[in-house]
């Protein structure tokens, strides 16, 4: 029987980033102290920042930092904590961490232990429900997933299409999902091809009420990690929806289950419902849920785990939600994760759009954690109008520092497959292509130049003779070249393009007339990094550096992060095809596969299980 009601004071979160700073802001309106832990990397972020207290924790891994449960708790009791959020990832869904945040007297927001033992593995979960994973694979079971047990996001999972792949594959998912969780168990189950990825999201008190608050859409993924996300989920029949609600709920019994919680399907082609797992946490698309149904699940989880009970039936559900998840990465060179310093971030705002962000002005992007920046969150009355105010907030917003995946999205959205829900978890393997198709303003370098030469003096002294054309190089983020050019004359500077006139030129705006068109140019410079509306662009020197080119051949690492593996008998002098796998970074807590650009013979390899790489590091030379 429930106890008494508890009463919560103060929450310790043990995550980092964007849902530490969620889970604070709903502690703040509750009136609740907030305490923050973080790692070496993150002394300084926001998450740090915002909290009433924050406890170190030593070292910069995940391992040795964010995954040390006993760290935290000892954290929880030295800032006064009489409870612990665990956020999502790191140890949100680890049955031995809710024990011991239990046994050191603190409450623990989230399922019972037991449940999450239950759930949390994705094999034992599966056998829950009636399931099996694959064990003896065969040729005939291609294609298959093999997947992480423990925790979520993508990591540990591997596509396997041909059987010769799959032990390499296995060895890989079991690399990544340790370093990751700190649980290397995987498996391996069918793959659905041209599936949909469908969730419901359940919240359980402690007197036997069980909600289900919608579904959801998840199935625009990269790397099997959710890239936009929407509530409902569109084109369900009624009949499936109650299916899949009904299932949610028969598991949620089935273990007992208290708090918030994500039951997830693959929908394949033919309408099936397949079960795919029961995550024991909150979700990062939980905001979608919150704004369709008015409702803030983080503060339905403190009043669950103060004992309190839920009204019999949820809120009713009106409009449609739409979050887009902005990644410091770049889609077009295979989801590279980047790093540096987010300069600017600012989201038009409005009463139905919403940011979740773990970043501030100014914040260094580290290496050790996931890339994501923010969420975009909105809301309308309709489908159609979710997609088009998620697309104009996202297109309007201003970020200015390393790449990011901004126009994926914006594209995203305005594909005829994504507007017609027609989409599928197979979406960016078809469409990756043309959704990263360079497309760089074209007037932006004219506009950078125009930028930098105001207020730059027009003559050197008096002469009748008209000045010479100023020009200018840059580089936009694909590595392309531009050249801009432009005249100081009596009546101000103009532009050597056809049909562009200078309307307006200063340091931080200028007015093209294109065509007859007017168009406003917002022109930002930090040092060499400038960026012109949604353009970022480098500046060149005049003059190249000649010694700051790399023999042929040079494998350079895209990213900085650590060199985890290198291929079993890789060695100068060895043969190679185009492809091959050399050698594994990780970043960003994902493994980066790097091969060999060409065929041709390994001459040096310069990397080292352990060593720390930054961008443009000589790792291998292939000839």
């Amino acid at each position: 029987m429930p106890g008494e009601p508890t009463v919560i004071s103060s929450v310790l979160v043990a995550n980092r980033g964007e849902i530490a700073c969620r889970i604070f802001r709903t502690c703040r309106e509750l009136g609740i102290r907030t305490v923050a832990v973080h790692s070496d990397a993150d002394e300084n972020a926001l998450h740090a920042r915002v909290a009433d207290a924050a406890v170190r924790l030593p070292g910069t891994a995940s391992a040795d930092t964010y995954l040390r449960g006993d760290a935290i708790v000892k954290a929880a009791l030295a800032a006064g904590a009489d409870a612990v959020h665990p956020g999502y990832g790191f140890l949100s869904e680890n049955a031995g961490f809710a024990r011991a945040v239990i046994d050191a007297g603190l409450v623990w927001i989230g399922p019972p232990p037991a449940a999450i033992e239950a759930m949390a593995s994705k094999t034992r979960a599966k056998q829950l429900m009636g399931l099996k994973p694959l064990t003896d694979v065969t040729e005939t079971d291609l294609p298959v997933l093999v997947k992480a047990a423990a925790g979520g996001g993508g990591r540990g999972m591997r596509v396997v299409r041909e059987l010769a792949d799959l032990e390499g594959e296995l060895e890989a998912a079991r690399a990544e999902a340790y370093s990751a969780f700190g649980d290397g168990e995987v498996f391996v189950e069918p793959y659905v091809e041209g599936g949909r990825h469908v969730e419901v999201q359940i919240l359980a008190d402690t007197h036997g009420t069980v909600w289900t608050l919608g579904t959801r859409d998840c199935s625009l993924q990269r790397r099997h990690q959710k890239v936009i996300e929407e509530s409902p989920a569109p084109g369900l029949s009624e009949h499936l929806a109650e299916e899949i609600r009904e299932l949610a709920v028969r598991a949620a019994r089935a273990v007992a289950y208290e708090g918030a919680g994500t039951v997830e399907f693959l929908i394949s082609p033919d309408g099936k419902a397949h079960f795919l797992e029961m995550n024991t946490r909150l979700q990062v698309e939980h905001p979608v849920t919150e704004a369709v149904f008015g409702s803030d699940l983080v503060a339905l989880q403190l009043r669950v785990a103060e004992g309190q009970p839920l009204e019999s039936n949820p809120p009713r559900a009106r409009g449609h939600a739409m979050e887009a998840r902005l990644y410091a990465e770049n889609p077009a060179a295979a989801w590279t994760p980047q790093t540096g310093t987010l300069h600017r971030l600012a989201v038009p705002q409005s009463s139905d759009v919403r940011l979740d962000t773990g970043y501030a002005d100014g914040d260094a992007i580290p290496v050790h954690y996931d890339p994501m920046l923010a969420k975009v969150v909105v809301h309308a009355p309709t489908r159609a109008e979710a997609i088009r105010r998620l697309a104009g907030a996202l297109e309007r917003a201003t970020i200015h520092g390393p790449i990011t995946n901004r126009d994926l999205l914006v594209r995203s959205l305005r594909h005829e497959e994504f507007t017609t829900a027609r989409m599928t978890t197979g979406f960016y393997d078809r469409h990756l292509a043309e959704l990263t198709e360079p497309a760089p303003d074209p007037h932006a370098p004219l506009a950078a130049a125009l930028a930098d030469a105001h207020g730059r003096s027009r003559f050197g002294g008096w002469r009748n003779l008209p000045a010479r054309a100023q020009v200018k190089r840059y580089a936009t983020a694909d590595g392309e070249e531009h050249e801009a050019a432009y005249r100081h004359t009596r009546e101000g500077l103009t532009a050597e393009a056809d049909g562009v006139r200078v309307v307006h030129a200063d340091a931080s705006l200028v007015v093209l007339e294109v065509a007859g068109v007017r168009r406003k140019f917002e022109v930002t410079r930090y040092g060499d990094e400038i960026h012109v509306n949604n353009t970022t662009l480098t500046a060149l020197p005049r003059f190249p550096d000649p010694t700051a080119q790399h023999a042929p051949g040079s494998l350079l690492a895209p990213m900085p992060g650590t060199v985890v593996r290198v291929a079993d008998g890789l060695a100068p002098g060895a043969p190679v095809q185009a492809g091959q796998p050399l050698l594994w970074l990780e970043a960003m807590k994902m493994e980066h596969k790097i091969a060999a650009p060409a065929t041709g013979t390994l001459t040096a390899l310069h990397a080292v299980t352990g060593q720390q790489v930054e961008v443009g590091t000589l790792l291998a030379v292939v000839i």
